[in-house]
Protein backbone atom coordinates (compact mmCIF):
# COMPACT_ATOMS: atom_id res chain seq x y z
CA UNK A 1 0.00 0.00 0.00
CA UNK A 2 2.81 2.71 1.16
CA UNK A 3 4.44 1.26 -2.27
CA UNK A 4 1.63 2.69 -4.59
CA UNK A 5 1.25 5.75 -2.45
CA UNK A 6 5.08 6.73 -2.68
CA UNK A 7 5.04 6.07 -6.36
CA UNK A 8 1.54 8.57 -7.00
CA UNK A 9 2.87 11.07 -4.92
CA UNK A 10 3.89 14.34 -6.82
CA UNK A 11 7.26 14.48 -4.35
CA UNK A 12 9.68 12.20 -3.26
CA UNK A 13 8.21 10.07 -0.18
CA UNK A 14 10.81 11.02 1.51
CA UNK A 15 9.60 14.65 2.36
CA UNK A 16 6.74 12.45 4.16
CA UNK A 17 9.23 11.19 5.71
CA UNK A 18 11.50 14.11 7.16
CA UNK A 19 7.62 15.78 7.95
CA UNK A 20 5.97 12.34 9.95
CA UNK A 21 9.78 12.25 11.91
CA UNK A 22 9.31 16.47 12.67
CA UNK A 23 5.93 15.81 14.06
CA UNK A 24 7.56 12.85 16.49
CA UNK A 25 10.28 15.14 17.53
CA UNK A 26 7.87 17.93 17.66
CA UNK A 27 5.78 15.56 20.39
CA UNK A 28 9.09 14.16 21.97
CA UNK A 29 10.78 17.65 22.54
CA UNK A 30 7.10 18.91 23.92
CA UNK A 31 6.74 16.05 26.79
CA UNK A 32 10.91 16.32 27.63
CA UNK A 33 10.14 20.01 28.15
CA UNK A 34 7.25 20.40 30.45
CA UNK A 35 8.46 20.11 33.52
CA UNK A 36 9.40 23.74 32.46
CA UNK A 37 5.77 24.67 33.36
CA UNK A 38 5.69 22.28 36.45
CA UNK A 39 8.20 23.53 38.51
CA UNK A 40 6.49 26.42 40.49
CA UNK A 41 2.46 24.03 40.57
CA UNK A 42 4.80 21.01 41.91
CA UNK A 43 6.50 23.42 44.61
CA UNK A 44 2.81 24.99 45.07
CA UNK A 45 1.16 21.44 45.14
CA UNK A 46 3.23 18.99 47.41
CA UNK A 47 5.90 21.84 48.79
CA UNK A 48 8.78 20.20 46.99
CA UNK A 49 11.75 21.98 46.65
CA UNK A 50 13.35 23.71 43.57
CA UNK A 51 16.62 21.64 44.38
CA UNK A 52 14.28 18.08 44.21
CA UNK A 53 12.57 19.32 41.02
CA UNK A 54 15.62 20.42 39.23
CA UNK A 55 17.24 17.18 40.41
CA UNK A 56 14.42 14.48 38.48
CA UNK A 57 14.70 17.51 35.58
CA UNK A 58 18.50 17.07 34.87
CA UNK A 59 17.88 13.16 35.18
CA UNK A 60 15.26 13.62 32.21
CA UNK A 61 17.64 15.90 30.61
CA UNK A 62 20.85 13.33 31.03
CA UNK A 63 18.89 10.09 30.06
CA UNK A 64 17.64 12.03 26.80
CA UNK A 65 21.05 12.43 25.76
CA UNK A 66 22.55 9.16 27.07
CA UNK A 67 19.90 6.99 24.73
CA UNK A 68 21.02 8.79 21.49
CA UNK A 69 23.92 6.24 20.66
CA UNK A 70 22.47 3.22 21.66
CA UNK A 71 19.15 4.25 20.41
CA UNK A 72 20.63 4.90 17.17
CA UNK A 73 22.40 1.22 17.28
CA UNK A 74 18.88 -0.46 18.15
CA UNK A 75 17.28 1.60 15.33
CA UNK A 76 20.09 -0.36 13.16
CA UNK A 77 19.14 -3.38 14.38
CA UNK A 78 15.68 -3.69 15.44
CA UNK A 79 14.32 -0.73 13.08
CA UNK A 80 13.37 2.87 13.06
CA UNK A 81 9.86 2.28 13.28
CA UNK A 82 9.82 -0.29 16.19
CA UNK A 83 11.99 1.26 18.18
CA UNK A 84 9.82 4.79 17.92
CA UNK A 85 6.61 2.97 18.74
CA UNK A 86 8.42 1.26 22.04
CA UNK A 87 9.48 5.07 22.80
CA UNK A 88 5.89 6.40 22.41
CA UNK A 89 4.37 3.62 24.35
CA UNK A 90 7.01 4.09 27.31
CA UNK A 91 6.14 7.85 27.50
CA UNK A 92 2.34 7.00 26.88
CA UNK A 93 2.07 4.73 29.59
CA UNK A 94 4.97 7.17 32.16
CA UNK A 95 3.35 10.13 31.76
CA UNK A 96 -0.48 9.34 32.31
CA UNK A 97 0.72 7.16 35.54
CA UNK A 98 2.69 10.68 36.98
CA UNK A 99 -1.09 11.92 37.56
CA UNK A 100 -0.99 9.46 40.29
CA UNK A 101 2.06 10.75 42.04
CA UNK A 102 2.66 12.17 45.39
CA UNK A 103 5.75 11.83 46.50
CA UNK A 104 9.32 12.86 44.95
CA UNK A 105 10.46 9.23 43.95
CA UNK A 106 7.63 9.03 41.97
CA UNK A 107 8.57 12.23 40.29
CA UNK A 108 12.18 11.17 39.62
CA UNK A 109 10.79 7.55 38.30
CA UNK A 110 8.19 9.23 35.77
CA UNK A 111 9.19 12.37 34.76
CA UNK A 112 12.97 11.89 35.22
CA UNK A 113 13.92 8.11 34.05
CA UNK A 114 10.74 7.02 32.55
CA UNK A 115 10.28 10.51 30.38
CA UNK A 116 14.09 10.49 29.68
CA UNK A 117 14.54 7.02 28.44
CA UNK A 118 11.32 7.72 25.96
CA UNK A 119 12.38 11.22 24.60
CA UNK A 120 15.72 10.06 24.81
CA UNK A 121 15.12 7.66 21.13
CA UNK A 122 12.66 10.71 19.60
CA UNK A 123 16.23 12.89 19.64
CA UNK A 124 17.58 14.51 17.07
CA UNK A 125 19.91 11.12 16.72
CA UNK A 126 16.70 9.98 14.78
CA UNK A 127 16.84 12.85 12.62
CA UNK A 128 20.18 12.19 11.77
CA UNK A 129 19.77 8.57 10.59
CA UNK A 130 16.64 9.55 8.92
CA UNK A 131 18.69 11.81 6.41
CA UNK A 132 21.39 9.84 5.83
CA UNK A 133 18.92 7.01 5.05
CA UNK A 134 16.21 8.92 3.15
CA UNK A 135 18.36 11.82 1.58
CA UNK A 136 21.39 11.65 -0.86
CA UNK A 137 21.29 15.45 -1.95
CA UNK A 138 20.03 18.79 0.47
CA UNK A 139 20.68 17.08 3.89
CA UNK A 140 21.98 20.24 5.54
CA UNK A 141 18.86 21.68 4.70
CA UNK A 142 16.55 18.92 5.91
CA UNK A 143 18.52 18.40 9.04
CA UNK A 144 17.78 22.22 9.39
CA UNK A 145 14.00 21.50 8.94
CA UNK A 146 14.06 18.39 11.12
CA UNK A 147 16.04 19.99 14.24
CA UNK A 148 13.35 23.05 13.98
CA UNK A 149 10.86 21.08 15.57
CA UNK A 150 12.56 21.47 19.07
CA UNK A 151 11.45 25.13 19.15
CA UNK A 152 8.23 23.94 17.26
CA UNK A 153 6.95 21.95 20.50
CA UNK A 154 7.92 24.43 22.73
CA UNK A 155 5.80 26.71 20.60
CA UNK A 156 3.16 24.38 20.46
CA UNK A 157 3.03 22.60 24.14
CA UNK A 158 4.45 25.21 26.35
CA UNK A 159 2.00 28.11 26.50
CA UNK A 160 -0.77 25.65 25.83
CA UNK A 161 0.16 23.67 29.06
CA UNK A 162 1.00 26.42 31.04
CA UNK A 163 -2.71 28.10 30.02
CA UNK A 164 -4.20 24.97 31.32
CA UNK A 165 -2.40 24.43 34.26
CA UNK A 166 -3.91 28.19 34.88
CA UNK A 167 -7.40 27.04 34.47
CA UNK A 168 -7.24 23.47 35.68
CA UNK A 169 -4.30 22.40 37.30
CA UNK A 170 -0.99 20.57 36.36
CA UNK A 171 -2.53 17.04 36.11
CA UNK A 172 -4.85 18.38 33.17
CA UNK A 173 -1.34 19.35 31.47
CA UNK A 174 0.05 15.50 31.90
CA UNK A 175 -3.02 14.13 30.69
CA UNK A 176 -2.45 16.52 27.34
CA UNK A 177 1.34 15.42 27.20
CA UNK A 178 0.28 11.50 27.56
CA UNK A 179 -2.63 11.83 24.73
CA UNK A 180 0.06 13.72 22.23
CA UNK A 181 2.35 10.71 22.61
CA UNK A 182 -0.70 8.15 22.29
CA UNK A 183 -1.90 10.01 19.08
CA UNK A 184 1.53 9.62 17.46
CA UNK A 185 1.54 5.75 17.93
CA UNK A 186 -0.84 4.86 14.74
CA UNK A 187 0.96 7.65 12.56
CA UNK A 188 4.30 6.44 12.65
CA UNK A 189 3.33 3.13 12.41
CA UNK A 190 1.04 3.52 9.02
CA UNK A 191 3.29 6.20 7.38
CA UNK A 192 7.38 5.52 8.17
CA UNK A 193 8.57 2.77 6.21
CA UNK A 194 12.19 1.39 7.53
CA UNK A 195 13.90 2.11 4.41
CA UNK A 196 13.36 3.54 1.03
CA UNK A 197 13.84 0.26 -1.24
CA UNK A 198 11.16 -1.18 0.96
CA UNK A 199 8.91 0.89 -1.18
CA UNK A 200 10.83 0.87 -4.59
CA UNK A 201 12.80 3.90 -4.18
CA UNK A 202 16.41 5.24 -3.84
CA UNK A 203 17.18 8.02 -1.31
CA UNK A 204 16.13 11.40 -2.17
CA UNK A 205 18.67 12.69 -5.24
CA UNK A 206 20.89 9.34 -5.61
CA UNK A 207 21.84 8.08 -8.56
CA UNK A 208 22.79 4.87 -7.37
CA UNK A 209 21.39 1.98 -5.21
CA UNK A 210 22.65 2.39 -1.60
CA UNK A 211 24.66 -0.26 0.06
CA UNK A 212 22.79 -2.76 2.55
CA UNK A 213 22.46 -2.49 5.90
CA UNK A 214 25.07 -3.29 8.39
CA UNK A 215 24.67 -7.43 9.53
CA UNK A 216 22.67 -7.26 12.77
CA UNK A 217 25.00 -7.12 16.12
CA UNK A 218 24.29 -6.37 19.78
CA UNK A 219 23.05 -2.54 19.81
CA UNK A 220 25.13 -2.21 23.54
CA UNK A 221 27.92 -2.92 21.23
CA UNK A 222 27.20 -1.54 18.36
CA UNK A 223 27.50 1.65 20.35
CA UNK A 224 30.38 1.33 22.28
CA UNK A 225 32.71 0.43 19.39
CA UNK A 226 31.35 3.57 17.54
CA UNK A 227 32.45 5.18 20.53
CA UNK A 228 35.69 3.69 20.62
CA UNK A 229 36.68 4.49 16.88
CA UNK A 230 35.51 8.01 17.67
CA UNK A 231 37.30 8.63 20.50
CA UNK A 232 40.79 8.43 18.92
CA UNK A 233 39.80 11.61 17.34
CA UNK A 234 40.47 14.93 18.49
CA UNK A 235 37.97 16.54 16.28
CA UNK A 236 35.26 14.17 18.42
CA UNK A 237 36.11 15.74 21.77
CA UNK A 238 36.08 19.45 20.26
CA UNK A 239 32.78 18.74 19.00
CA UNK A 240 31.41 16.86 22.40
CA UNK A 241 32.70 19.78 24.53
CA UNK A 242 31.19 22.32 22.39
CA UNK A 243 27.57 20.48 22.14
CA UNK A 244 28.31 20.05 26.37
CA UNK A 245 28.28 23.76 26.00
CA UNK A 246 25.06 24.16 23.50
CA UNK A 247 23.33 22.02 26.22
CA UNK A 248 23.84 23.61 29.38
CA UNK A 249 23.05 26.96 27.52
CA UNK A 250 19.70 26.11 25.79
CA UNK A 251 17.75 22.83 27.20
CA UNK A 252 19.59 22.86 31.27
CA UNK A 253 19.40 27.04 31.28
CA UNK A 254 16.68 28.55 29.20
CA UNK A 255 14.34 25.95 28.88
CA UNK A 256 14.38 24.91 31.87
CA UNK A 257 14.57 27.82 34.21
CA UNK A 258 13.12 30.81 32.19
CA UNK A 259 10.15 30.56 33.09
CA UNK A 260 11.13 30.51 36.78
CA UNK A 261 13.24 33.75 35.99
CA UNK A 262 10.38 35.16 34.92
CA UNK A 263 8.25 34.58 37.28
CA UNK A 264 10.88 36.32 39.79
CA UNK A 265 10.78 39.23 38.16
CA UNK A 266 6.86 39.56 38.28
CA UNK A 267 5.93 38.47 34.36
CA UNK A 268 3.13 35.58 35.25
CA UNK A 269 3.70 32.05 33.97
CA UNK A 270 1.57 32.04 30.63
CA UNK A 271 3.91 35.35 29.81
CA UNK A 272 7.03 33.19 30.45
CA UNK A 273 5.80 30.62 28.52
CA UNK A 274 4.66 32.99 26.02
CA UNK A 275 8.34 34.27 25.96
CA UNK A 276 9.56 30.76 25.55
CA UNK A 277 7.41 30.23 22.52
CA UNK A 278 8.68 33.35 20.64
CA UNK A 279 12.66 32.42 20.82
CA UNK A 280 10.80 28.93 19.06
CA UNK A 281 9.00 31.24 16.61
CA UNK A 282 12.69 32.52 15.47
CA UNK A 283 14.77 29.54 16.10
CA UNK A 284 12.28 27.92 13.25
CA UNK A 285 13.56 30.14 10.72
CA UNK A 286 17.49 30.30 12.36
CA UNK A 287 17.88 26.66 12.15
CA UNK A 288 16.40 25.82 8.86
CA UNK A 289 18.38 28.23 7.72
CA UNK A 290 21.91 27.08 9.67
CA UNK A 291 20.42 23.59 7.62
CA UNK A 292 20.64 26.10 4.16
CA UNK A 293 23.78 27.68 5.20
CA UNK A 294 25.94 24.04 6.24
CA UNK A 295 25.34 22.44 2.66
CA UNK A 296 27.40 26.12 1.46
CA UNK A 297 29.79 27.13 4.27
CA UNK A 298 32.51 26.02 6.01
CA UNK A 299 30.50 24.54 9.70
CA UNK A 300 33.10 25.28 11.71
CA UNK A 301 33.28 28.78 10.88
CA UNK A 302 28.80 28.76 11.69
CA UNK A 303 29.49 27.29 15.10
CA UNK A 304 32.03 29.96 15.80
CA UNK A 305 29.13 32.65 15.09
CA UNK A 306 26.26 30.88 16.70
CA UNK A 307 28.13 30.26 20.13
CA UNK A 308 29.49 33.89 20.16
CA UNK A 309 26.23 35.37 19.64
CA UNK A 310 24.59 33.22 21.83
CA UNK A 311 26.74 33.79 25.01
CA UNK A 312 26.78 37.32 23.95
CA UNK A 313 22.58 36.92 24.33
CA UNK A 314 23.13 35.57 27.55
CA UNK A 315 25.70 37.72 29.10
CA UNK A 316 23.14 40.69 28.34
CA UNK A 317 19.90 38.69 29.34
CA UNK A 318 20.25 40.18 33.23
CA UNK A 319 20.99 43.19 32.34
CA UNK A 320 17.68 43.40 30.10
CA UNK A 321 15.45 45.02 32.63
CA UNK A 322 13.38 42.31 31.93
CA UNK A 323 11.04 44.51 30.31
CA UNK A 324 8.86 44.00 27.44
CA UNK A 325 11.75 46.23 25.14
CA UNK A 326 14.61 44.37 26.28
CA UNK A 327 13.35 40.43 27.08
CA UNK A 328 11.70 41.06 23.05
CA UNK A 329 15.44 42.04 21.58
CA UNK A 330 16.73 38.93 23.78
CA UNK A 331 14.10 36.09 22.67
CA UNK A 332 15.25 37.74 18.77
CA UNK A 333 18.73 37.14 19.09
CA UNK A 334 19.00 34.37 21.20
CA UNK A 335 15.59 31.93 19.08
CA UNK A 336 17.76 33.11 16.31
CA UNK A 337 20.31 31.06 17.75
CA UNK A 338 18.92 28.62 20.15
CA UNK A 339 19.57 25.31 18.14
CA UNK A 340 21.47 26.61 15.08
CA UNK A 341 24.40 24.26 16.09
CA UNK A 342 23.09 20.90 15.16
CA UNK A 343 22.49 21.07 11.40
CA UNK A 344 26.65 22.19 11.01
CA UNK A 345 27.27 19.86 14.37
CA UNK A 346 25.75 16.93 12.34
CA UNK A 347 28.00 17.84 8.38
CA UNK A 348 31.29 17.86 10.50
CA UNK A 349 30.41 14.21 11.96
CA UNK A 350 29.80 12.94 8.96
CA UNK A 351 32.87 14.48 6.86
CA UNK A 352 35.18 12.88 9.56
CA UNK A 353 33.55 9.91 10.23
CA UNK A 354 31.71 8.82 7.46
CA UNK A 355 27.50 8.28 6.72
CA UNK A 356 27.79 4.91 8.46
CA UNK A 357 28.93 5.76 12.05
CA UNK A 358 27.80 9.14 11.93
CA UNK A 359 24.52 8.28 13.33
CA UNK A 360 25.91 6.71 15.78
CA UNK A 361 28.53 9.19 17.19
CA UNK A 362 26.76 12.37 16.74
CA UNK A 363 24.62 10.18 19.28
CA UNK A 364 27.66 10.28 21.35
CA UNK A 365 28.16 13.69 21.06
CA UNK A 366 24.60 14.52 21.76
CA UNK A 367 25.26 12.75 24.75
CA UNK A 368 27.82 15.45 25.82
CA UNK A 369 24.61 18.21 24.83
CA UNK A 370 22.05 16.54 27.56
CA UNK A 371 25.43 15.81 30.32
CA UNK A 372 25.98 19.73 30.01
CA UNK A 373 22.28 20.41 29.94
CA UNK A 374 21.65 18.53 33.49
CA UNK A 375 24.04 19.76 34.86
CA UNK A 376 22.73 22.91 34.49
CA UNK A 377 19.13 22.11 35.14
CA UNK A 378 20.35 21.37 38.69
CA UNK A 379 23.74 23.45 38.94
CA UNK A 380 20.86 26.94 37.86
CA UNK A 381 18.12 25.39 40.45
CA UNK A 382 20.60 25.08 42.89
CA UNK A 383 22.37 28.22 42.59
CA UNK A 384 18.68 30.16 42.50
CA UNK A 385 17.82 27.94 45.45
CA UNK A 386 21.33 29.04 46.99
CA UNK A 387 22.17 33.27 46.25
CA UNK A 388 18.10 33.99 45.65
CA UNK A 389 18.40 34.78 41.45
CA UNK A 390 19.34 33.52 38.68
CA UNK A 391 22.20 35.96 37.48
CA UNK A 392 25.53 33.50 38.26
CA UNK A 393 23.93 30.56 36.24
CA UNK A 394 23.32 32.91 33.47
CA UNK A 395 26.50 34.37 33.64
CA UNK A 396 28.35 31.19 33.60
CA UNK A 397 26.56 29.34 30.48
CA UNK A 398 27.35 33.16 28.34
CA UNK A 399 30.59 32.63 29.15
CA UNK A 400 31.26 29.28 28.10
CA UNK A 401 29.41 30.00 24.82
CA UNK A 402 32.29 32.67 24.24
CA UNK A 403 34.93 29.81 25.38
CA UNK A 404 32.63 27.33 22.85
CA UNK A 405 32.88 29.59 20.23
CA UNK A 406 36.85 29.78 19.77
CA UNK A 407 37.23 25.97 20.94
CA UNK A 408 35.50 25.01 17.55
CA UNK A 409 37.83 27.00 15.22
CA UNK A 410 40.40 24.07 15.99
CA UNK A 411 38.22 21.15 14.67
CA UNK A 412 40.52 19.70 12.00
CA UNK A 413 43.18 22.32 12.67
CA UNK A 414 46.13 21.57 14.15
CA UNK A 415 47.24 18.26 16.08
CA UNK A 416 44.38 18.64 18.71
CA UNK A 417 41.53 18.71 16.24
CA UNK A 418 43.14 16.47 13.86
CA UNK A 419 40.12 13.97 13.11
CA UNK A 420 41.85 10.43 13.33
CA UNK A 421 41.50 7.53 10.64
CA UNK A 422 37.90 5.71 11.64
CA UNK A 423 37.22 2.23 10.02
CA UNK A 424 34.06 1.84 7.96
Amino acid sequence: MRTTIARALPVHYAWIVAAVIFVTLLTGVGIRATPSVLIVPLEEAFGWSRTTISFAISINIVLFGLMGPFAAALMQQIGIRRTILLALALLTASVAASTLMTEPWQLILSWGIAVGLGTGVTTLVLGATIVNRWFAKNQGLVMGFITASTATGQLVFLPLLAAVIAAEGWRSAAWITAAAAAVMIPVVALLLPENPADIGLRPYGATADVPPPPPRANPIVVAFAALGRASKSGGFWLLFASFFVCGASTNGLIGTHLISYCIDHGIPEVQGAGLLAAMGIFDLFGTTASGWLSDRYDSRWLLFWYYGLRGLALLYLPYSGFSLYGLSLFAVFYGLDWIATVPPTVRLTTQIFGKQDAPIIFGWIFTGHQLGAGATAFEAGALRALLGDYMAPVLISGSLCIIAALLVLRIGRGRAGEPAPVAA
